[in-house]
């Protein structure tokens, strides 16, 4: 088990090894460090360009303006955009900005494929409207359109939790998120966490 959420020390941040707390996972799980640093050889350029993104924008970029930068530095030049349906124009508006910055941009909606949802094997109280015919969702189509384009960064808006890990997961280029999405809190998931002991109560048990 790790349970850094819970340190107080934070040695690790103030690079003081001889500090880790009793369980820390530096001291308990040294062949993840071995390889990770392993991994790290071919990951120099997008590690050093992701530190530079933090120093020269912090707390002045916008997400959207670090996902160019990080772009441009890294030579990526296709930018793909995975969008839910649901945010259709929120996707349009990512696409032109990207576009106006000299990217270009391939985008894929959620329900490309046209795949009625009986393909999950569903029961039709599984469905949003029972009954009627149902365009699933299908990530992994949005993944390999993508793939095929030869997008060098992909981009998701809105993609559904569980939807987004199979994107993830079939993406064959490198994959950020723009907008996670929370159909309850306006896409803003954190504004739960910041009202858990008050109008979010219930996400706390106990």
């Amino acid at each position: 088990m790790s349970h850094c959420a819970y340190c107080q020390e934070l040695a690790c941040s103030h690079m003081e090894p001889d500090k880790l707390p009793i369980g820390c996972p530096m001291n308990t799980c040294p062949a993840a460090y071995e390889r990770a640093e392993g991994h790290m050889e071919k990951e120099l350029a997008l590690g050093a360009w992701s530190a530079r993104i933090e120093a020269r924008g912090y707390c002045r970029w916008t997400r959207i303006e670090e996902i160019m930068e990080l772009a441009r530095g890294m030579n990526w030049s296709h930018l793909g955009v995975a969008f839910c349906a649901g945010l259709k124009q929120e996707a349009r508006v990512t696409a032109d900005i990207f576009r106006s910055h000299g990217f270009r941009v391939s985008s894929v909606i959620c329900k490309t494929g046209a795949v009625e949802k009986a393909r999950l094997a569903l029961a039709e109280e599984d469905k949003i409207r029972p009954g009627q015919p149902e365009a699933m969702c299908y990530p992994i189509a949005q993944a390999e359109v993508l793939n095929e384009l030869g997008t060098d960064f992909n981009v998701t808006v809105g993609l559904c939790v569980g939807h987004d890990s199979l994107f993830f997961r079939y993406s064959k280029g490198p994959a950020t998120v723009l907008v996670a999405k929370d159909r309850v809190l306006a896409h803003n998931p954190v504004g739960a966490i910041y009202c858990h002991a008050s109008y979010y109560r219930r996400l706390t048990k106990g």
